[in-house]
């Protein structure tokens, strides 16, 4: 979730662009909130996270921080990985993988060897 000024169609403030445009480049999908919109929210955000600024990144209900920490994470490496995002291709690849390693010969049947099916 981003809390941000404005939407993602009409941004208001550049470091929420910036930070919108990272995350569409990097094919996150968010949802975004405009705290422009509801005063409340602008300010009560602010205490309940213990960060000043806007925009806000959260990921799993987890506040991630702002434009210049995610331009960190952008530039130690894969975005997706560092805010924890799993790639479901990916973890399937490496279960796969794990089981393939498991024995020096692996077969992989349908039933057990005692019962085939």
């Amino acid at each position: 979730m981003l809390f941000m000024k404005g939407t993602p169609s009409e941004i208001k403030c550049k470091f929420s662009r910036e930070l919108v445009t990272i995350l569409k480049t990097a094919d996150i999908g968010f949802g975004s909130f405009d705290i422009l919109s509801d005063e409340d929210i602008r300010q009560g955000l602010k205490k309940f996270s213990s960060w000043p600024t806007y925009p806000q990144l959260y990921v799993k209900g987890e506040l991630i921080g702002g434009i210049d920490i995610i331009k960190e994470m952008l530039a130690e490496g894969d975005l997706k990985e560092a805010l924890g995002i799993l790639d479901e291709k990916k973890v399937l690849e490496n279960r796969l993988r794990q089981l393939i390693n498991d024995a020096e010969v692996m077969l992989f049947m349908k039933g057990t060897p005692e019962e085939p099916q």
